[in-house]
């Protein structure tokens, strides 16, 4: 099982792994961040694949998926 964490202080919301996500497992968080903004999270762990799109997506390399 992958296990995807993400660092929520750093990430700026700006989506693009949730587009990229073949599962549809990420969304952005109602919560605001230190920065000011919506960090992006997951909405069922045990459900990602850990094809890593995400975080080769993420142009602040804040998502690690661990298998």
């Amino acid at each position: 099982m992958a296990k995807l964490t993400i660092d929520r202080e750093t990430c700026k919301g700006c989506g693009l792994c949730a587009d990229v996500c073949p599962k549809h497992l990420l969304a952005l968080s109602k919560e605001i961040n230190t920065k000011g903004y919506h960090p992006i999270g997951i909405t069922d762990q045990g459900a990602c694949i850990g094809c890593a799109f995400c975080a080769r997506m993420c142009p602040d390399a804040v998502i690690k998926v661990e298998k």
